[in-house]
């Protein structure tokens, strides 16, 4: 632990998640729509960057609500972690693994369910059992990559590899 307060923390890491969502919203605001080829709301290709930058932006006006809220209830979010530990370096690694050895190499949705699986099953709170967890990570993993694979190319039409 590192001296600091979480909550001092949160609410300026809300107002970077705030700017960063601002600066995505914008940027795909001005990007061609293609209305000349015949692009639709739907298929314009700003449309998932700008919901994207908009929900950062609602999540960061919410970590910093929790936060004006804690400091002025006066509760102190205790020390804060370092920037990076093991479970930031773990992560990094599993989507170093995800986009450089199984995107392209298998189809999308199964390299996206073993992505998914084994992140939920490295993240989960430790006090379950490895095969309700193990079990629970494999579920996701295909509900999430069969709605993303589903979304993408049905909705936005865009091929997966």
């Amino acid at each position: 632990m590192v001296p600091g307060s979480r909550t001092r923390a949160d609410f300026i890491g809300g107002a970077v998640w705030i700017a960063l969502g601002f600066v995505i919203v914008v940027a795909s605001w001005r990007m061609d729509r293609f209305t000349q080829m015949g692009a639709t709301l739907y298929t314009i290709p700003g449309l998932v960057p700008g919901i994207v930058g908009a929900v950062l932006m609602l999540l960061g006006a919410l970590l910093m609500l929790r936060a004006w809220r804690e400091r002025s209830a006066g509760v102190d979010g205790g020390m804060l972690e370092p920037l990076v530990n093991a479970r930031v370096l773990r992560f990094g690694a599993a989507c170093l693994a995800y986009a450089l050895g199984l995107v392209g190499r298998m189809p999308f949705w199964l390299g996206t369910a073993l992505f998914v699986a084994v992140a939920v099953a490295l993240f989960a709170p430790a006090g379950q059992p490895p095969a309700r967890r193990c079990g629970l990570a494999t579920v996701i993993g295909l509900v999430t990559a069969l709605l993303i694979a589903t979304v993408f190319e049905r909705l936005f039409l865009v091929r997966l590899p």
